[in-house]
């Protein structure tokens, strides 16, 4: 299972290394991902906030 995890991860950076569009798309992923665990880590009750920001992104994932 871990062998098929780590394939995949390295065919995802070969394809983002050499596709211009795909870079850009991964360096605004990270950017947004940054940006929710900065809020997690900032929070007063960081589960709760981690349920919020997962309940995001699965609506984001769920309306495409």
């Amino acid at each position: 299972m871990v062998f098929l995890i780590r394939h995949i991860a390295r065919l995802a950076a070969k394809k983002i290394a050499s596709d211009p569009v795909a870079r850009e798309q991964a360096t605004r992923a990270a950017h947004g991902l940054a940006k929710e665990a900065k809020q997690i880590a900032t929070d007063k009750d960081p589960a709760k906030a981690a349920g919020r920001a997962m309940r995001r992104a699965l609506n984001k994932f769920n309306a495409q």
